[in-house]
């Protein structure tokens, strides 16, 4: 490994940063708006912004019966202003979460809170079904809200405090989903349908502001090439996965624009996936992803979402059925809303208690827990059925374990990607749950309409579906409890900081000032080497980050402080390199040098006898030759070792007269294969 002399690398931040508050860690970056904000307030701010983002979405539920008559169109029209906002959203979060990692998080927030703003004025002055269509349509960009929030906490706040506030922050989708629907009603009752826009607009706007003066931007950050065909691919492909699923129920599951939309889906995923593997600065990186922890996190978060959203579909539904079903209350579009508030209200007490478990027994344990309440509460639910309070008390408990289960996702998540990538996989992660809220809905609707009762010649929903409705969230939060179950933990990186060691009500240790280290990966002659991975570990052995370099061999790592660190660097063609480093307390810059590459080699003969001047070549069956090479006068060759997987090496005699071809399976190791004209030699799986 060299020091590096050159200017600083493209991955690298601005100046460090001081130490912080409480004993933390100050990660707020440079001095500026918002770097000596507590970090109280940097919490409350991110989490209101993730309440409005939340109740934005909600806001519209309760009023879907009345925009029929409001703007003279159809049901099914209507349906389109949820329809469009949860599109929009699953087009804009990954995208805006890869430019956050890029550019700044804080200024991509901004970004999405002023495109929610200007989408609810739209909505409120357009006074037609077009123009909220359209501001429905921009209020969706703030779905990156959260993720990228929860990012900025991470690098901004103390490391004592980062697991309550991601707790809160985390929480905050489902406490303003909640609010949001007795809100929605009374604010329609009060002031007309307008208002529902413009207020929470105007209360955003105010955050924007909020944003702006107190959030400090991080300066953990990987400027690069943004993979623009990737997220056109990604984009095109939700968009029609979701389209399909949400309006499934309305044009026919069996229909051929249903059917188009699931294999256009399909197809664009089969194109994205090797092109996200094929480049070095993916919009998401899949090897992450694939990861066992993030792999499996991500699973639970698709049936959480699911699990999460039937609670709050289902339960103003059966309150304001009529009372003539024997199951229903009859309550109003507000009365029914009201009750939603005892959820919230569960949603942020119950911050702390996940935040303490993750502190004490790590985010899988937290997780687990969360998943497990969530599937008891909905026992709870399908037995409770025929009192107000039986209905509340089980919406509570499954919004209980819902905060619990949130919180632990972006700490499972942020503890197995690179510090410098938090908001892009955050970002999958939420997709991930839209996914889930979407399949939700659609299972919801379609079990609804499936089984009713006739009385007095009205429709209703029978009292089968809500019990069929909560049986399968049930069943959605067992599997994700046996899920996460299987995640490995607890996450390394959370017994990396001292802060989480301290006993309770002990003042943490001294702080240490986050350090960024970036460089380049090179080959022995000075030039780049793309798609290797560096490993950093502390000296008792625990792994404090990691990244994958780039297509330029660039890579950044973020470190807990000054201090001696195990700087660990493979790639496949080299042999891997190990040094021992003395970090200083500010941020540097350090090539690592790969010194010997890994070679395929062998040597030729006939009949005993080394062939000089052979020609051998490696290839993939269907591709073009990978390397080839001539054998010196010991009949000896070499061949740069090429990724792990299947190869044909053929062999010619400098007369061309004989031949010999086999079919290798290369390993990772450094491979030796022998060539003996005067024997025949079948195809073998070279396994070594």
């Amino acid at each position: 490994m060299t020091q590096g002399t050159g200017p600083r690398s493209a991955r690298g931040g601005g100046p460090p940063s001081g130490a912080g508050r409480d004993g933390g860690t100050d990660r707020s970056g440079p001095p500026g708006r918002g770097a000596g904000s507590p970090a109280w307030l940097v919490t409350a701010v991110l989490a209101c912004g993730g309440i409005v983002v939340s109740l934005e979405k909600t806001a519209v539920v309760p009023l879907l019966p009345e925009y029929p008559r409001v703007f003279g169109v159809s049901s099914d029209d209507v349906s389109w202003l949820v329809t469009v906002t949860l599109l929009s959203a699953a087009v804009a979060t990954p995208i805006v979460s890869r430019l956050a990692d890029m550019f700044g998080k804080k200024r991509m927030l901004l970004i999405s809170m002023v495109a929610m703003v200007a989408g609810g004025y739209a909505a409120a002055i357009g006074h037609s079904f077009e123009w909220v269509l359209a501001g429905r349509t921009l209020q969706g960009f703030a779905g990156a809200v959260i993720p990228v929030g929860i990012s900025i906490l991470r690098d901004a706040l103390p490391q004592r405090r980062i697991a309550a506030a991601v707790s809160l922050m985390s929480a905050s989708f489902g406490i303003g989903s909640a609010l949001g629907l007795p809100m929605a009603g009374l604010i329609y009752e009060r002031l007309g349908w307008e208002a529902t826009f413009w207020v929470v607009a105007t209360i955003a706007a105010v955050l924007v502001a909020a944003v702006f003066f107190c959030v400090p931007e991080s300066r953990v950050r990987t400027p690069g090439r943004f993979d623009w065909t990737g997220a056109v691919l990604l984009s095109a492909a939700m968009t029609a996965l979701l389209l399909a699923i949400t309006k499934g129920g309305v044009w026919g599951w069996g229909s051929g624009p249903i059917l188009g939309l699931f294999t256009a889906a399909a197809v664009l995923l089969a194109l994205w996936f090797p092109l996200e593997l094929r480049i070095g600065e993916p919009l998401v990186d899949l090897r992450t992803s694939a990861r066992r922890p993030v792999l499996l996190t991500n699973a639970a978060t698709i049936l959480v979402g699911f699990s999460m959203y039937a609670n709050m579909l289902v339960t103003t539904q059966q309150l304001q059925l009529s009372p003539e079903t024997g199951y229903g209350f009859g309550l109003s579009v507000l009365a029914a809303g009201l009750t939603m508030i005892p959820s919230g209200l569960a949603m942020v007490a119950a911050a702390p208690l996940s935040a303490r478990i993750t502190n004490r027994h790590g985010a899988r344990l937290t997780l687990v827990v969360g998943c497990a309440v969530m599937a008891a509460g909905y026992l709870s639910r399908v037995v409770l059925l025929h009192s107000v309070p039986g209905i509340i008390t089980g919406a509570v408990v499954v919004s209980v374990g819902t905060a619990i289960a949130m919180s632990a996702m972006p700490t499972l998540i942020m503890s197995n990607v690179p510090l410098t990538d938090t908001a892009a996989a955050n970002g999958v992660n939420t997709l991930l749950r839209s996914v889930g809220t979407s399949t939700c809905s659609a299972t919801v609707a379609t079990v609804l309409a499936a089984l009713t009762v006739r009385i007095d010649g009205a429709v209703f929903p029978g009292v089968d579906a809500f019990r069929l409705i909560f049986l399968l969230a049930g069943a959605a939060a067992l599997a994700a409890t046996g899920i996460s179950c299987l995640v490995p933990g607890p996450a390394r990186r959370e017994a990396t900081h001292p802060a989480l060691h301290a006993a309770p009500g002990a003042e943490p240790p001294a702080a240490k000032r986050e350090v960024m280290v970036t460089g380049v990966l090179r080959a022995s002659d000075g030039t780049s080497v793309s798609g290797g991975t560096v490993s950093v570990l502390s000296m008792d052995g625990t792994q404090v980050d990691w990244d994958r370099a780039d297509d330029g061999g660039r890579y950044a790592v973020v470190l807990p402080g000054e201090g001696r660190y195990l700087f660990v660097a493979g790639q496949h063609g080299w042999r891997p390199v190990s040094e021992v480093v003395t970090v200083p307390g500010s941020d540097t810059e350090r090539d690592i040098r790969f010194q010997q590459r890994l070679m395929l080699s062998g040597t030729v003969a006939h009949a005993g006898r080394p062939l000089a001047d052979c020609l051998v070549v490696l290839g993939r069956p269907t591709e073009a030759v990978t390397a080839s090479a001539r054998s010196d006068r010991e009949g000896r060759y070499e061949l740069p070792l090429p990724r792990p997987g299947t190869y044909i090496l053929a062999v010619v005699e400098p007369d061309g007269a004989t031949t010999h071809t086999r079919r290798v399976v290369l390993p990772t190791s450094d491979p030796v294969i022998d060539v003996e004209f005067a024997a025949e030699t079948p195809e073998t799986g070279l396994q070594i």
